[in-house]
């Protein structure tokens, strides 16, 4: 692996801690330290702004607005669509003598910045040596609220150090906030309103006509100065400071987004913010702690070190809590409107949009903690079915052809090699709505929701199949794998394999329906015009569909794949990460280096379906091909490595992985956190370590514990069960903690769980 960690932040278990600020390590600081509660987020920029380097950003998940693109060729989308950031409510200005806070022009000293995990807060402390010799300390907190997903709260504390003095303090709200990429602000008829200590803006995208309205309530003295311009408002006071004595602003904000209500919404912001009111500060601050703590009882990942690794395990022990914290604040369910963007609501790169990795990487960790919200991500793509049905349409195809990128259901991705060769989003949506009716159970959503969609899918890809080639049977050309720095290719061995699955899965949930509840198939036949030759075609497509395997086991990526030159991926600079800023575009496709995992990818989604043998010889010829450019690779690889029982590579991709964000490996971080390598780090534990595998019969487990852990200790979800799991070297602890008894398979071996006796194997 050519990469290497970029050590910054300091190891702690509980918090991220950044001693001394660097300006040229900003952004990174700012998507590492950016707070969410899936509906509202918030990078970490600095609250009073200045010249240093940032990408200020405060996002609303769902709000977005299109730009038009060239018109191009059938298939081509002709607009794409974005998220934008919303109300800017962290606006904050402190003059002292005439001076304006600045981190990037004035003298500071004793700076930190702390992401609090327990608490879900993140702080900010620092003195500020004016010009004039005078020294302030200023505390900063913010939070966005776990209870109401509508609140957020900040609060500035100031305290003058060796003198007394008068301060300029200006808090407000602003919808003039520009898109970084189109440099563009994308709001327009703004309305506003101030009261004493209370600021209410609202404002409606400039094409998708979405409405969000902004209020806040703020305790600065009576007689403060209001102030309307470009779409800003904010209050401003002087504020007395007497040496040595704290005085602290705050402000309880509440952002509003509904697309359709219009002036509803106002009364909605207004009600909103009346019932704010009646909460402080100090008593959000008390329930939001008590949230995390509910969270991590049930959540948290312990990790304890041989006494001869407490260094390097204290840095995984860090990464790992920092992967389920921002898991939890990226989505916990409660909507159908929301699905995961890749970069969640921590920066504008990949323009908010969701991919394949909800379903083929996310999906785990919510189905074995939180089922609810795996259930409302697939909802999500039931509710958007008909953009799908549209998209297939586009590429003359039948059935549903899910987008590639997308907030809105919609194909937002520009770039035809992406949005029209890559049929992984609608085989990932059929694995979804398996895996997760396979682990829970769930028939009432499989035959009122998954069905459909798996007609439609199944649909779509009997009509982008052919048969023929040098095999003569069925498989998928001109496509583009789940690596993609290969375009244009033939019988991909992913997109072959996932097609024949979600093909089969299809016929089986179709049969299952006719056979369970006649009624609903007869409504589902007649909804969607199913022809019974339709079902006998899927039937024949899979069972004759080309996988490349050679009598070793090895599977060809795509046709040719073989003969493609060699790069020696270790031989490239550090310093050329990431490929795409560095290398021309047709560059990257000219070799055999993979970006991420292609066939291993059906190898570890469909683990019980390959033996060992087969694995391992896959594992060990495309390994060393792949330069992990992708953020869900690495985790890939160590669930495979653990398996194959190549520790040390599983333990080394496994840090790669929980702190890749932390460490900035891909050295982009600064564009935002990689949330399916977030994702993927749970799955890291739970099906590496613990060698969790849940598609096969029940649930199977094969721990192998790395040398430099003396424990393991993790709790799961799993059909109304409580299941907490202590690993230890020689000896793991399965305990049932609620629910009914369990039948569980370790090591092939059959065992029954029950609440009053505590396994040991």
């Amino acid at each position: 692996m050519a990469k290497a960690a970029d050590v910054y932040f300091q190891v702690d278990p509980w918090k991220i801690i950044e001693k001394e600020f660097d300006p040229d390590y900003s952004r990174v600081s700012e998507s590492v330290f950016s707070l969410a509660n899936e509906t509202v987020g918030v990078r970490g920029c600095f609250d009073e702004g200045g010249s240093v380097d940032s990408l200020r950003g405060a996002y609303i998940n769902g709000v977005y607005d299109f730009e038009p693109l060239p018109h191009s060729y059938r298939g081509i989308i002709d607009r794409t669509h974005f998220m934008i950031p919303a109300a800017e409510w962290l606006m904050t200005e402190i003059e002292l003598d005439g001076e304006r806070l600045d981190l990037g022009r004035v003298r500071f000293r004793d700076f930190q910045r702390t992401l609090d995990m327990r608490a879900g807060t993140l702080t900010r402390s620092f003195v500020w040596e004016t010009s004039s010799g005078k020294e302030l300390r200023l505390s900063f907190l913010r939070f966005v609220d776990m209870n109401h997903p509508e609140r957020a709260y900040q609060r500035v504390t100031l305290e003058a150090l060796n003198c007394s003095t008068e301060i300029q303090f200006t808090s407000g709200l602003s919808f003039h906030v520009v898109h970084q990429g189109y440099q563009k602000c994308y709001w327009q008829g703004t309305r506003v309103k101030t009261g004493e200590n209370c600021l209410m803006l609202q404002a409606r995208t400039a094409s998708s006509g979405q409405e969000v309205f902004a209020g806040a309530l703020l305790n600065l003295p009576r007689g403060a100065s209001a102030r309307e311009a470009n779409q800003t408002v904010s209050l401003c006071a002087s504020l007395s400071l007497t040496q040595g004595q704290p005085l602290s602003v705050e402000k309880r904000v509440v952002l509003l987004f509904d697309g359709q209500r219009g002036d509803d919404l106002w009364q909605a912001g207004r009600n909103a913010l009346a019932a704010a009111e009646t909460v402080s500060l100090e008593q959000a601050l008390l329930a939001q702690a008590a949230y995390w703590d509910a969270y991590w009882r049930v959540s948290d990942i312990q990790i304890e070190a041989a006494e001869e690794n407490a260094e390097v395990v204290a840095a995984e022990q860090q990464g790992i809590r920092f992967c389920s914290f921002q898991l939890a604040q990226i989505y916990h369910g409660g909507s159908m409107r929301h699905n995961i963007g890749a970069k969640g609501l921590t920066g504008e790169a990949y323009n908010g949009h969701a991919f394949w990795d909800t379903e083929a990487c996310c999906l785990p960790f919510y189905l074995f903690t939180n089922p609810r919200a795996a259930k409302d991500l697939l909802l999500f793509r039931y509710h958007t079915l008909p953009q799908a049905l549209e998209r297939a349409k586009m590429l003359d195809c039948q059935g549903a052809c899910y987008p590639i990128a997308t907030l809105n259901g919609e194909e937002a991705c520009s770039l035809w090699q992406h949005a029209s060769l890559q049929l992984q989003p609608s085989t990932a949506v059929a694995y979804g709505i398996w895996h997760y009716t396979h682990v829970t159970g769930d028939r009432d959503f499989l035959y009122a929701y998954g069905a459909e969609m798996l007609l439609q899918i199944a649909r779509f890809l009997a009509s982008r199949v052919e048969k023929g080639g040098k095999t003569g049977k069925y498989g998928f050309f001109g496509v583009m794998g789940p690596d993609e720095f290969h375009m244009m290719v033939n019988n991909n061995a992913y997109t072959n394999y996932m097609g024949k699955r979600s093909l089969l899965c299809a016929v089986k949930t179709l049969s299952d329906l006719r056979q369970d509840r006649p009624d609903a198939f007869a409504a589902l036949a007649r909804k969607t015009a199913l022809q019974e030759d339709e079902i006998t075609r899927w039937r024949e497509i899979a069972e004759q569909m080309y996988i490349p395997r050679e009598e070793s086991g090895l599977m060809e990526q795509h046709d040719d794949y073989f003969n493609l030159p060699h790069t020696d991926i270790d031989a490239i600079p550090v310093s050329q990460f990431p490929l795409y800023d560095h290398w021309s575009y047709d560059r990257i496709y000219r070799s055999d280096m993979i970006k991420q995992p292609d066939v291993l990818m059906m190898l570890y989604l469909y683990g019980t379906s390959f033996s060992e043998a087969e694995k391992r010889v896959n594992y060990e010829f495309y390994e060393p091909r792949t330069i992990h450019e992708s953020s869900l690779s690495p985790a890939i690889h160590s669930i495979l490595a653990a398996e194959l029982d190549k520790m040390e590579e599983a333990v080394r991709f496994f840090g790669f992985a929980t702190r890749l964000d932390l460490d900035n490996y891909n050295r982009n971080t600064r564009e935002g956190l990689h949330v399916t390598s977030i994702a993927m780090a749970w799955a890291n534990i739970v099906y590496g370590f613990a060698g969790l595998r849940s598609d096969g019969e029940g649930l199977r487990f094969a721990p192998r514990l790395p040398k430099r852990w003396k424990t393991l200790t993790f709790m799961m979800l799993y059909q109304g069960r409580v299941l907490r799991i202590r690993m230890a070297h020689g000896a793991t602890r399965f305990e049932l903690v609620r629910g009914e008894p369990l039948h569980v398979r370790i090591f092939e071996k059959d065992y029954t769980l029950t609440c009053d006796e505590t396994l040991i194997s």
